[in-house]
């Protein structure tokens, strides 16, 4: 566990092929109000070795994070983790935050040929390694703008990355749509102008909590925190602060 800055403790979980360490510049700013701490998630950096689905690894946070209470963002794969995490621990959660993030696949069939895409894929990671998976990854359309920012931070094991994906894929997951309620805490989702799925996603999920509010970040998409670090770090430090 990395910690940077004063102030009420925010747990931030990083996105699939990131680390702890990535996004320096969205982490450091928000270090200006919050306590900031990060972690590697299974499959990723100093975690690669670990092996969990997606339960687990919200049990694992859970156990990691020695403050009773705290506010909690993710971005993406640790987007979907912090669902998860507040789902199961809600009393412990202040705040929730959720960029670019997903309740996942609703449809039985959708979620079965995710989940055989995703086998497929981290075959091809294991045979190509992470180097050439890196240039392909992140030249989808879903990164554009943010391809070359924060890559020397990503997670280099190969065998670890097939793994997060077998194990905690979108179609692993089960769709979190109907236990939306279940969040009592204020909950602010975050996506980026460009990335429609998301943009429709960030906004579901604010009509399913209680306590919802969606910002959408123009001249963004999917790593808006990346392309618009400046943008992004007001929106959740003033959140964080009501």
């Amino acid at each position: 566990m990395t910690s940077q800055g004063t102030g009420e403790p925010v747990v931030w979980l990083h996105g699939f092929t990131q680390t702890r360490y990535s996004a320096p510049e969205f982490l450091a700013s928000l270090s200006h109000c919050n306590r900031v701490l990060t972690l590697d998630l299974p499959g990723h950096g100093e975690a690669a070795g670990v092996r969990a689905d997606l339960v687990t690894t919200a049990r694992l946070i859970a156990e990691a994070v020695e403050e009773e209470q705290f506010s909690l963002a993710g971005y993406s794969f640790g987007g979907r983790v912090a669902l998860h995490l507040a789902l199961d621990v809600p009393h412990r959660i202040r705040r929730l935050v959720l960029v670019s993030a997903t309740r996942g696949l609703a449809d039985p069939l959708e979620r079965a040929a995710r989940v055989s895409r995703d086998e497929a894929l981290a075959d091809h990671i294991e045979a190509v390694g992470t180097e050439i998976f890196l240039d392909e990854w992140l030249a989808q359309p879903l990164f554009a703008g943010a391809a070359e920012l924060d890559r020397e931070r990503r997670s280099r094991n190969a065998e670890g990355l097939a793994a997060s994906l077998r194990l905690a894929g979108t179609g692993t997951q089960e769709f979190l749509g109907p236990r939306l309620g279940e969040l009592t805490m204020p909950v602010l989702t975050l996506a980026g102008r460009r990335d429609e799925k998301f943009l429709a996603e960030a906004r579901a999920i604010s009509a399913g909590v209680l306590e919802g509010r969606v910002e959408i970040i123009e001249g963004a998409g999917h790593a808006l925190h990346l392309e618009q670090p400046a943008e992004s770090v007001e929106l959740v430090s003033q959140f964080l602060s009501e």
